[in-house]
């Protein structure tokens, strides 16, 4: 997993989407497909992940997404997010910048938002991601201008009309 600090930033070739999926969006498809909602974001985090792997996005990571996939129970999913993580991902926060990460974190955390999804947003933000994806309606109240925290579905609501502009 790339580390750098450039690998980090990225590089200023055609800037490309960065989109940071907490691990809330990666289970989406797992769960019960019993209410639409949940069927709606399922169909939308899996195109997301098919524009990640055809490269007309870009995926950011952390060391919390893959602490995260490796407390899953379910080491079949597990395994299957962590190796989409590992492949895909182009823009990484390792655990030697969990200082960096963590400072940010608290100023996150005094908002209400828990520990866990304070790191990934911090960590989302230190990528330079655009968006923050997420299926966890609680944590998509947190608002900052440094990113903007979406679901599956808005994502492609806000794609639409950005590309409009």
């Amino acid at each position: 997993m790339r580390d750098s600090e450039e690998d980090v930033k990225g590089k200023d070739t055609e800037k490309l989407v960065r989109v940071y999926l907490d691990n809330c969006a990666f289970n989406r498809p797992y769960d019960s497909q019993t209410q639409m909602k949940i069927e709606l974001e399922t169909q939308a985090k899996l195109r997301i992940q098919k524009l990640i792997k055809e490269g007309k996005v870009e995926l950011a990571s952390s060391y919390m997404s893959l602490y995260e996939c490796g407390e899953n129970p379910d080491s079949d999913k597990a395994d299957a997010i962590t190796d989409f993580i590992e492949t895909y991902t182009k823009a990484h926060v390792g655990e030697n910048r969990i200082d960096t990460i963590e400072e940010k974190a608290k100023y996150i955390m005094e908002t209400g938002v828990k520990y866990k999804d304070a790191c990934h947003v911090a960590a989302a933000i230190y990528t330079g991601a655009d968006y923050f994806i997420s299926t966890d309606q609680r944590l998509l109240k947190y608002r900052t201008d440094e990113i903007k925290l979406i679901n599956p579905v808005e994502f492609f609501f806000d794609e639409e009309e950005g590309s409009e502009s």
